[in-house]
């Protein structure tokens, strides 16, 4: 037989774990109806998912043609089995990258990024744990009104500060896409939830605002 390459190899274990991650968040809630003998009514499980599962079947469908690219094929496998992409395995690929100074879509992108997702996914599982086994001793710091205002600005933090690197690199391109998102959100504050379905749109003003100024010999 002759041996696959290392693509090949991704592809069918990422895909392998995927499903089996799909499984067991199945088998949960499925599991606990049988324990219990106890099985919500068809018609109210549909009201519900009709409430919450376009947007999350939209917001996911968006993720991966707007994250795979940047995570490379091993991590987009790996951060979409771990989940919390937005807020965790995205900046840590892009900064991983940045700190390497090799470039997603590159061989070297790949291992830095999936290297990056790993590591950010076993730390997470770590704090997790420790939080867990220390709940009760650490909720009232953590609810703590001295520490709120700093727990409320972790993510504009974190994704500031990656903004700053990317927008200095080149802030012809950047000016236009963020000016279009701050007049946005300052005209309708609601749509602060609906981040994920708005990066895509950033992207594609990103793209055409490059266009246009490659055009005009001005990048």
């Amino acid at each position: 037989m002759v041996s696959k390459s290392y693509d090949d190899k991704t592809h069918y274990y990422g895909k392998v774990w995927i499903w089996t991650a799909v499984l067991v968040f199945i088998l949960v809630p499925v599991s606990a109806c049988v324990y219990y003998n106890a099985w919500p009514p068809f018609i109210s499980v549909l009201k519900g998912l009709l409430g919450v599962a376009p947007i999350f079947w939209t917001v996911g469908s968006i993720e991966v043609i707007t994250f795979t690219p940047m995570l490379g094929t091993a991590g987009s496998y790996l951060a979409f089995v771990t989940g919390n992409l937005t807020n965790l395995k995205v900046p840590c690929a892009i900064n991983a990258m940045e700190i390497n100074e090799v470039k997603s879509g590159t061989e070297e992108g790949e291992v830095v990024s999936t290297i990056a997702v790993a590591t950010s996914s076993i730390v997470t599982t770590l704090i997790i744990a420790v939080g867990t086994l220390l709940l009760g001793t650490l909720t009232p710091v953590l609810n703590s009104p001295v520490l709120k205002p700093a727990f409320d600005n972790i993510l504009p933090a974190l994704f500031g500060a990656l903004g700053v690197v990317y927008i200095s690199k080149n802030w012809k391109l950047a000016a236009t896409p963020m000016l279009f998102m701050i007049i946005l959100f300052i005209s309708a504050p609601s749509l602060a939830g609906s981040v994920g379905i708005l990066v895509p749109v950033g992207a594609v003003i990103s793209i055409l605002m490059a266009r246009l100024l490659y055009k005009n010999k001005m990048i």
